[in-house]
Formats: C-alpha cells, sequence, structure tokens
C-alpha cells in the first residue's frame, strides 16, 4: 500500500489547496492519506474523497514544547467533532496569533516594519506561520530566498523563534486520544537531538500516551531508516510513514514518495485497518 500520512495545504503551510492535493494525491496513486496541517482541520470541511480513490484519514499536526525544544505532534483518525479536540485547536489557534504578534514585534525591533500584515496576504486560512513571514521578508528584499530568511530571522535560536505559548506535550497528546486518535511523534530526526536525548523524548512521549513514531518521513538516508527503526522497536512503539509534503518541486518532500516502511515494524494504521 501507498501510504501517506502527513502532509500540508495552503490552509497552513503548504501551497496546493485541499482539493488540489487530493487530486494530486489519486495521480499519484496513494491509497491512504491524512491531511495534517498545523494546528488546524480546516481542510476537511472542504474535501471528500471516494473510496475508490483513496481511503482520507483526518489528522493533524500540533506544535509543542519538550524541555524548550520545539516538537511536533500528528493525530492520526481521530473523530473531528470531539470538543476536547476542538478546544484544543482554539488553544491553539490563540496562541498562534499571539506568537505572530510576537514575531511582528521582534522584527519591528529589527527594523522590519509591517511583517504580520504582509505574512497575512501569504496565507489562505487563519493560520500565520512561520513561512508566511519568510515569504513577506524575501518580497521586501531583507533577504534574498526563504532559506535565508530562516537562517537569519526565522530559525532555531533567531529573533522569530517563538515557541513558548503551545500547549504541553501532555495536552496535546490527550487531546488526539480524547479523540479516539493516535499520537504519533512528528519527524524525529529534524530535532537534532543526541540519541539519549531523543530517546528521553519518546520515553517522555510514551508516559504521556503517545503511541508511534514517524521512522520515514520524506526522503531519507538508509542510515536514518534503520536508526529511527531500532528505536521503534525498542520503545514498543507503531510505525508511521509520510512525505511531509508543502509543495510540488519539494523532492525531499514529495507526496506519495516516501521510502517503504522496514517489514518487522508494525506500522500504525494497523489500528484502524
Amino acid at each position: 500500500m501507498n501510504v501517506d500520512l502527513h502532509c500540508h495545504t495552503n490552509l497552513s503551510d503548504g501551497s496546493l489547496s485541499p482539493k488540489e492535493l487530493i487530486a494530486l494525491a489519486i495521480e499519484r496513486e496513494i491509497d491512504v492519506l491524512a491531511i495534517t496541517d498545523h494546528d488546524n482541520i480546516d481542510s476537511y470541511a472542504e474535501i471528500s474523497a471516494s473510496k475508490e480513490d483513496l481511503t482520507l484519514i483526518s489528522g493533524i499536526e500540533f506544535s509543542t514544547t519538550w524541555r524548550n525544544i520545539g516538537v511536533h505532534i500528528v493525530g492520526l483518525n481521530m473523530d473531528l467533532n470531539n470538543a476536547d479536540l476542538l478546544e484544543g485547536i482554539r488553544f491553539q489557534s490563540l496562541a498562534r496569533e499571539k506568537r505572530g504578534h510576537l514575531i511582528d514585534k521582534k522584527l519591528q525591533q529589527l527594523g522590519i516594519e509591517g511583517s504580520l500584515e504582509g505574512a497575512k496576504r501569504f496565507c489562505c486560512g487563519q493560520q500565520v506561520g512561520r513561512p508566511h513571514f519568510a515569504q513577506y521578508l524575501v518580497e521586501i528584499g531583507a533577504v534574498s530566498n526563504f532559506q535565508q530568511a530562516f537562517k537569519r530571522y526565522l530559525g532555531a535560536g533567531k529573533a522569530g523563534d517563538i515557541k513558548q505559548q503551545w500547549a504541553s506535550l501532555g495536552d496535546v497528546i490527550s487531546w488526539i486520544r480524547g479523540a479516539g486518535g493516535v499520537a504519533v511523534l512528528a519527524h524525529p530526526t529534524k530535532y537534532k537531538m543526541t540519541r539519549t536525548k531523543l530517546c528521553l523524548l519518546l520515553e517522555d512521549f510514551i508516559e504521556l500516551g503517545g503511541e508511534a513514531m514517524e521512522v520515514i518521513s520524506g526522503s531519507q538516508t538508509v542510515s536514518e531508516t534503520q536508526s529511527m527503526a531500532k528505536l521503534c522497536k525498542q520503545y514498543n512503539l507503531l510505525a508511521s510513514r509520510g512525505s511531509d509534503f508543502h509543495a510540488p518541486g519539494q523532492p525531499w518532500a514529495a507526496l506519495g514518495m516516501a521510502s517503504e516502511l522496514p517489514a518487522d515494524l508494525t506500522p500504525v494504521w494497523s489500528k484502524w485497518a
């Protein structure tokens, strides 16, 4: 089966509309898809997919922190009408709004005016994120490209790296589980943690109710896959697979093109298949 359980639309920081994303998924012959926009489920109000085309699983990607490090938790196969989940999404939306104002203030202190309003012009939904600020910085010539915007202003440790307002890891996992879903640690290789620290994160994640981890996240090396698979088995977690797709033309995160899970792992979709 071709399964992609991590991708984004233009209702968070992706470039395709929900309908365009579904069309691409069908073109790529994806069997099971989850749209995991950041801190919102708005795309599910706009789309439907017949079972003849593909199976659509509810999804979301929550932002949170662990020991003052930003981490992401994917929720899969949730009841999208669950009251606790919806309240959690409202909390995160307010947090994103506050973060937008804080980023705007930080950039203003560096001589960059109007960044929040500028970022909103690149945002199709309600969620203003750092990529939208990056687009504005490129537009006004403050940086020459998207990557430079993160390197100078928005990346880890920079002025726009505001993360303390997110809900706790425990709350995020509770919202997902309360809605009948599975909490998945997203793209663990991207946190640049030591092996020891990643193990501590997984231990806390499991203690709080986390059940799965992304063993495959987009294009990665064989050694990265082997390393993540070993951790997945060590902690008896379910294994997930996703592209972390945001836009066409990015081969490192191509929709439906991530490698297969190692055969000796239990896939997360066995929970509902």
